[in-house]
């Protein structure tokens, strides 16, 4: 009975073949350069420690004198490499190198050798895949330093389509999938890292009343109001719920999050909430409607520039203001005397929260994008392998 996958592209109907991975792709060892003869500079070695969780090759190389009879350990631009050992044995990751810059391969991370036998892009789909992962779970022993040998990942047999050209569009199908998650990926982090940039320079520092970055236009110092003086409502809430009877349309707000429904609601609006009691104590979130709020929660409701105001409160430890002994309190009445400064004109504070809310955003849609590819390469892994 021949083996073929649920989804394939058009054009090929034969069935796929049992191969072990030492005849696709056999695991060449590393070789065991001495740290002391480590340079500042010269050809980057990849060790373990390069092999980073993303799948990518990076973080800080050592480096050492380019050799002359080195292609036993030289790596190139793609190849697919393995921690044997250490906290990530069995991490494959890919290298990406520029065009004509080699790579040294260190003992104990494998790569990946490149055969006759089988399209290297479909290599690096099937070494990044669960399929492999779940045979790897097979041969590491439980408890023990995790480590892995070659002749092990070599007797891994996995289902390969007999069609070079059918490998090749699968492995070019995977990487384009990769490429995409890795762009959103990005995306999202270099948003965050613009967003914590903006947010020390768009609030005054400590004992300063002026920004160094503001939009266009505004000029004057910023002024030092109350928290109480500036929001309709600093409180605790009130509902106490028991998780058995959750039913209704309105959101329950526990500490971080919604805890559950019921078909009454006691409040509505803007809020910003954080935990009254516990390791969540002054850390902050949003939710806006018609909503209960439990008696573990402490919150803040406005009915203007919310945004800018949850993002002026971000840069605040609230922490600070929990007191006790035990885990940390913090107090509706301590919070209501939180000292901001924070600018005169509306319009400022207006500009200022649209300008962030805007970075969420987009910090929002990187990442709905990149769980949503996610979820389409499982899905194809799992139909497109027998």
């Amino acid at each position: 009975m021949g083996f073929t996958p649920k989804i394939r592209f058009a054009g090929f109907d034969d069935a796929w073949e049992q191969r072990k991975s030492g005849e696709i792709a056999p695991l060449r060892g590393g070789f065991a350069f001495k740290s002391n003869e480590y340079c500042a500079e010269g050809v980057p070695i990849v060790r373990i420690s390069n092999i980073l969780s993303d799948g990518s090759v990076g973080a800080d190389f050592a480096y050492y004198d380019e050799q002359d009879d080195d292609e036993a350990y030289a790596l190139y631009d793609g190849a697919a490499v393995l921690a044997m050992s250490g906290a990530t044995t069995g991490k494959v990751s890919v290298l990406h190198a520029e065009k004509g810059h080699k790579y040294y391969q260190n003992q104990r991370v494998g790569c990946f050798m490149p055969t006759d036998n089988c399209d290297y892009g479909f290599i690096r789909t099937l070494m990044k895949s669960q399929l492999f992962a779940d045979q790897l779970s097979a041969v590491l022993v439980a408890g023990a330093q995790p480590n892995v040998s070659s002749k092990e990942i070599d007797g891994f047999e996995f289902m390969i389509p007999k069609s070079k050209d059918e490998q090749r569009k699968i492995g070019e199908f995977f990487e384009s999938l990769e490429n995409l998650i890795t762009l959103h990926q990005r995306k999202c982090d270099e948003t965050k890292k613009m967003k914590k940039y903006m947010l020390q320079k768009m609030f005054p520092k400590n004992g300063e009343q002026i920004p160094e970055i503001r939009f266009l236009g505004f000029t004057d110092a910023w002024e030092q109001r109350k928290l109480s003086e500036v929001v309709d409502s600093v409180d605790t809430g009130k509902s106490k719920f028991d998780k058995e009877g959750s039913s209704g349309e309105y959101p329950i707000l526990g500490s971080t999050s919604v805890i559950g429904y019921d078909h009454e609601y006691d409040y509505e609006g803007d809020f910003i909430l954080t935990a009254r009691v516990g390791a969540n104590a002054g850390s902050l979130y949003r939710h806006a409607g018609k909503v209960k709020i439990s008696d573990n929660t402490v919150f803040i409701q406005t009915s203007q520039n919310i945004e800018f105001l949850y993002h002026l409160l971000t840069q605040f430890d609230i922490k600070k203001l929990s007191f006790g002994t035990g885990q940390p309190l913090v107090k509706a009445s301590e919070l209501k005397n939180l000292e901001l400064i924070m600018p005169r004109d509306i319009t400022e504070q207006v500009q200022i929260g649209d300008f962030f809310l805007n970075l969420d955003n987009l910090i929002t849609l990187h990442q709905r994008k990149c769980d949503e590819l996610k979820a389409v390469k499982k899905y194809m892994l799992q139909n497109m392998f027998p």
